[in-house]
């Protein structure tokens, strides 16, 4: 499958062929996902379909013709329950409650996709609307980035032993602070660079040609070279005032957050995102998952181990923690399990057909936190006219 157009309004546009609809129970979760399995199954073999366009983005779902020119069927995605796939027969259906009928009856929509790969993404795309809408509902449960965050200390000359002499302070203005200093740029370093990274911060020059340097330059006033007779009492309050407006300029800059994959990502990073709940806290995203379907999973690093990645599946006793060993040949295996793969894809597809030491199958189906049971559509009742009496 080629990548999904996308519009400016984050719409990816994917074409299928439409099955048709059935009623869905109104069961609990599990027994909902059992009837889905086994209606999908039936109509594995059906050759009625109608060739039509799916458009998805975090609004909703929306089903036009194969020529995009009528549409069809459209559905809010607060009124979509939960997404799910069976690649095995290329198919793709999602549930949700259509307009006009009691909020206790949901219809289950079927698509054909042109093959395994192109349902389970039908699927991937579905769900991670399911998250982003999520995310924009609920943005104080996003995921902070702590990888290359800002740093614990404050960079101070000081704390090199340095006076603050002429050549610190020009060479401060070039130090390798990573951009956060005001009107500085992230430059790519060479390996020579980097190994002459504290020549650059502290240059061997004498204080007379540095003198001249900025004498020419005209950066630094005359006053400033007056530092090399600074006492370390003015030496110290130079540094406080340094650190005040660094910390003044670190306050502007905004908290870094992960970035959430949107929906024109590539299949391997959409898959990527769907299976780590991209952009939402791993607390957050545990509690969510207690609330999922049967055998729905989180990959995420490992609690007690963050050099390794974990497994969190939802069993019918709750998520368990599975720990994914690295092998010495680099292959992944999952804990108390024997089989090994080359990549988290492999081994995810492996134990979505294969149960093995699980209690059971990892699900594709996942279910939209953010749906909502009633209509929320205010009917206004129609005012009654008196009709006016005649005089006599």
């Amino acid at each position: 499958m080629g990548e999904a157009p996308v519009r400016e309004d984050s719409t990816v546009t994917r074409s299928a062929e439409y099955v048709g609809s059935f009623p869905v129970d109104d069961n609990c979760l599990d027994d909902q996902i059992k009837q889905l399995h086994t209606q999908l199954k039936s109509l594995k073999a059906c050759k009625t379909r109608r060739p039509v366009s799916l458009k998805f983005s975090i609004k909703g779902v929306k089903m036009y013709n194969e020529d995009e020119t009528i549409l069809l069927m459209a559905h809010a995605l607060r009124r979509i329950s939960l997404s799910t796939a069976r690649p095995v027969d290329s198919q793709f259906a999602f549930v949700a409650h259509n307009p006009g009928c009691p909020d206790t009856q949901l219809y289950c929509h079927v698509f054909k996709a042109r093959h395994a790969r192109a349902a389970q993404f039908l699927n991937l795309l579905l769900c991670r609307c399911f998250q982003l809408s999520y995310l924009e509902k609920h943005p104080e449960e996003a995921q902070i980035d702590s990888a290359g965050s800002l740093p614990h200390r404050k960079p101070s000359l000081l704390n090199h032993g340095f006076p603050l002499s002429v050549s610190a302070l020009v060479s401060f203005r070039r130090a390798p602070f990573g951009g956060l200093l005001p009107g500085t740029k992230k430059t790519p370093k060479s390996s020579d660079d980097q190994q002459s990274s504290q020549d650059e911060v502290f240059p061997i020059s004498s204080p007379s040609l540095m003198r001249k340097k900025v004498i020419r330059t005209k950066v630094l006033r005359s006053g400033a070279y007056r530092s090399f007779t600074f006492t370390p009492r003015k030496q110290r309050t130079i540094q406080d005032q340094l650190s005040v407006t660094q910390e003044k300029d670190l306050d502007k800059l905004p908290a870094r957050r992960s970035r959430a994959p949107s929906l024109s990502e590539t299949e391997e990073a959409l898959a990527q995102a769907v299976w780590c709940w991209a952009g939402i806290a791993t607390e957050s995203s545990y509690s969510l998952l207690a609330d999922d379907v049967l055998g729905s999973y989180l990959l995420c690093q490992h609690p007690k181990n963050p050099k390794c990645g974990s497994l969190i599946i939802r069993f019918s006793s709750g998520p368990i923690t599975h720990l994914i060993e690295n092998t010495r040949k680099g292959k992944f295996v999952l804990e108390k399990c024997k089989t090994e793969f080359n990549s988290m894809a492999e081994l995810i597809e492996h134990y979505t057909e294969t149960e093995d030491e699980l209690p059971c199958l990892l699900s594709y189906a996942r279910v939209n936190h953010c749906y909502e049971w009633e209509e929320n559509v205010s009917k206004q009742q129609p005012v009654k006219l008196q009709p006016k009496r005649s005089r006599n």
